[in-house]
């Protein structure tokens, strides 16, 4: 294992700083260990003429989005540019919003304690998206995939990324273009204090993808009908880039920050980016790394390491290493659920006992069955019996686990409150996608009517609240 060293980001790397990325991200006391939550919203203008609502546009609708946002609550423009110099990104306090390929708004939130500030934080976001949004007509959908828009409708961003990814991956899978222009997620972001704890909490993060994308399956519809899946998001993923995504067998076996670099080595860039334009480049990370890139200008390029830490935010597995520990199986949900997914993580993931349990539970699958696992849990959610009964014995133990932390908001309650909105959904039967399927329907249509229940069905924010 190399000590932790630390290079300039545009100076060349070797193949022997590679793991450097991760025995830097470590931090060796766990009571220092930080939460950080991520929750991306899909926009909808809403007419007032009666006619029907539809995605937002960058000009006329995501633009103001973030120019009242910066003059009414003080964030400010990040360091990231459009093509034509477009803001595309906010910060403020260690926290950003960014832009999905799809006009879809994502906080990322800043490394915080526990998850009642977590709760306050999105909270916040919520008042502040909502402040702006009236003005200008729009409302923000948390639905793990666009309920009735058609990708045809939905605008592109202004991204110099998002131009290489849109030509390279229908290459690679049929859904590619679904993933980034009608895709909505929550994710959750831990920390580890050494190599062998990074190992032990990869595992069992990739352990409970299947739990996780059943918990907060969130996307039954396509264009207007049901899909005949709790998460059609999930279903999406499994047809982008098999390079990329999916759950990696070495999570179950042998795992060592090595095995993920070498993972990681051998997936193909989408591109290389120097002086802010993104040049397309299909090679490995490890042929980069070997033989350089030659420019259009004919300028040799060297493998750098802003490079990998940008290839390593392009890979996209259910558990992430970038170099936090990432939970990427749940669908976008709304302010009820938003929350349980970093207090379940952080019970599972923080808590020694509480994890070895819950390994226990999880460990008896082979690798073939876990995908199996993965894929039942995309098509039933917490329909399936064998799922429902694992999310109840996972959220039994995030229970004790959050009640013994004791870590109480200004009412004395613990972060176990955070997961009290998924009981009933595990004693039902039920995730968040059958609840909104038995409101309104299997085929609700895309009409005006339609998207305007579509609309309050997910809502998150802005014009068009609940019934």
């Amino acid at each position: 294992m190399s000590p932790k060293r630390h290079r300039f980001p545009d100076e060349p790397i070797t193949r022997d700083e590679l793991c450097d990325a991760f025995v830097n991200a470590e931090r060796s006391d766990p009571s220092s260990h930080l939460i950080g939550t991520e929750l991306e919203k899909a926009g909808v203008y809403m007419p007032s003429d009666g006619s029907p609502p539809r995605p937002v546009s960058y000009d006329e609708h995501v633009l103001p989005t973030l120019q009242a946002l910066v003059k009414q609550f003080g964030w400010a423009h990040g360091a990231d540019r459009g093509p034509n110099d477009e803001i595309i990104d906010l910060v403020r306090d260690g926290a950003s919003i960014t832009l999905e390929p799809g006009g879809q708004l994502e906080l990322s939130g800043a490394p915080l304690r526990n998850v009642h500030q977590t709760c306050a934080e999105f909270s916040q976001h919520y008042d502040e998206l909502h402040a702006v949004s009236g003005p200008l007509s729009l409302a923000w959908m948390t639905a793990g995939h666009h309920p009735w828009a058609t990708r045809d409708e939905i605008h592109w961003m202004p991204k110099g990324r998002y131009q290489v990814m849109r030509a390279y991956l229908p290459t690679r899978g049929s859904r590619g273009l679904d993933m980034m222009l009608r895709t909505c997620t929550v994710q959750a972001n831990f920390d580890y204090a050494s190599e062998s704890q990074c190992a032990e909490r990869f595992r069992l993060a990739n352990a409970m993808a299947p739990v996780l994308t059943a918990l907060f399956a969130n996307s039954p519809y396509v264009e207007g009908r049901s899909a005949g899946v709790a998460s059609v998001r999930s279903q999406v993923w499994l047809d982008v880039d098999p390079d990329r995504c999916g759950v990696p067998r070495f999570a179950f076996e042998d795992f060592s920050y090595e095995r993920y670099v070498d993972w990681a080595l051998d997936v193909p860039m989408f591109f290389v980016k120097r002086s802010g334009r993104f040049h397309p480049h299909h090679q490995t990370f490890r042929h980069f790394l070997e033989h350089g890139f030659s420019a259009p200008d004919g300028e040799q390029h060297h493998a750098t390491h802003r490079d990998w830490f940008l290839h390593l935010s392009t890979v996209f597995p259910e558990v992430r290493l970038k170099p936090h520990l990432e939970l990427r199986s749940a669908d976008a949900v709304g302010s009820r659920y938003v929350c349980a997914l970093p207090a379940l993580g952080k019970a599972l993931l923080y808590d020694d006992d509480a994890g070895g349990e819950a390994w226990e539970r999880l460990s008896g699958f082979r690798y073939e069955e876990r995908l199996d696992l993965w894929k039942e849990a995309i098509e039933h959610g917490l329909r399936s019996p064998r799922l429902r009964e694992l999310a109840r014995a996972l959220l039994d133990l995030a229970r004790r686990a959050l009640d013994a932390a004791d870590i109480r908001d200004d009412k004395g309650r613990t972060e176990a409150r955070f997961i009290d909105r998924l009981e009933p959904l595990v004693d039902q039967g039920h995730s968040p996608a059958h609840e909104v399927l038995d409101a309104l329907g299997e085929a609700p249509g895309r009409d005006a009517d339609a998207r305007r229940a579509f609309v309050r069905a997910f809502h998150f924010a802005g014009v068009a609240g609940p019934d």
